[in-house]
């Protein structure tokens, strides 16, 4: 089954092109859960693995940020497996990495990840050129998400800037993917935050048929109307996230499992317009 088959068929079954962020900040998990659970990743393993329990029939993806177990050390690698391992199988995975490497290296993070691992996809940092790509390139059945047009303030500092006569390096970064996915059998997809949709419509028209793994909804602030805006006749398919809206939405309550649910339930129900297209 190519990436896209199993993409497809994961926002039918679930109707959603919402993704979960798996972002476990210990200091962010409900007092009633650390109450009971005194190992931070005992905890954070338990905490990822009822909050995919509690939204798996809502979402089309999960997305563990690799930062939030590679801070307990070895424990914490072991947590990330464990938390893999709880996802279903009709669910796609992108592990959050954000790795950006050449050569070997990047052969090594390919086996880590994709081989070792098994997730489905995986996101990039191409600013050491585009040869960082290369080792992701070779399954059907797996995609890179690459940063494209982030959505943290911080994208005005090199992502915005005119580069080479485009409008920004993020279009050409999105230039250089559509060419580069004619020769690769994985699927190349893009970062975009929903924070710029005001910026998002000449990288779209760049790669048409880029999956897009979009960050930025909910505490970052995006504008869920201006996203639909220009989604409108996108070729790819949407991956919507959000973390902490829906993780931490019941803040310490003895309720926050059920607050989860429908704060995931109310987030899906949002983009139901985006995600029409698609099912």
């Amino acid at each position: 089954m190519t990436f896209t088959e199993k993409l497809q068929r994961s926002v039918e079954s679930s109707k959603s092109t919402l993704c979960v962020g798996l972002d476990p900040d210990i200091s962010k998990i409900p007092s009633p859960l650390k109450a009971r659970i005194q190992n931070d990743a005992d905890l954070i393993t338990e905490f990822c693995r009822i909050i995919i329990e509690t939204t798996k029939p809502h979402v089309c993806a999960f997305k563990p940020n690799l930062a939030f177990f590679e801070a307990l050390g070895s424990e914490g690698w072991k947590a990330f497996e464990q938390v893999l391992d709880f996802i279903p199988s009709n669910r796609v995975v992108i592990a959050d990495a954000k790795r950006g490497d050449i050569g070997n290296t990047a052969g090594k993070y390919k086996e880590a990840f994709f081989d070792k691992y098994g997730v489905d996809a995986i996101t990039l940092n191409p600013l050491m050129g585009f040869d960082t790509l290369l080792p992701f390139m070779a399954d059907p059945g797996k995609a890179v998400f690459v940063l494209t047009l982030t959505s943290n303030a911080g994208a005005s500092d090199f992502l915005k800037r005119r580069f080479e006569g485009r409008m920004s390096l993020s279009e050409y970064i999105a230039e250089e993917l559509s060419k580069v996915q004619g020769v690769s059998q994985s699927h190349l997809g893009m970062v975009v935050g929903a924070t710029q949709s005001s910026e998002l419509k000449p990288i779209l028209n760049a790669h048409q048929t880029a999956h897009l793994l979009i960050p930025g909804l909910g505490s970052q602030g995006g504008n869920l109307e201006a996203l639909e805006n220009v989604l409108k006749n996108h070729q790819g398919i949407p991956i919507v996230n959000s973390s902490r809206s829906i993780l931490y939405a019941g803040g310490d309550s003895e309720t926050w499992v059920d607050d989860v649910l429908n704060e995931t339930i109310l987030t899906k129900e949002s983009l139901n317009k985006i995600t029409s297209a698609y099912v």
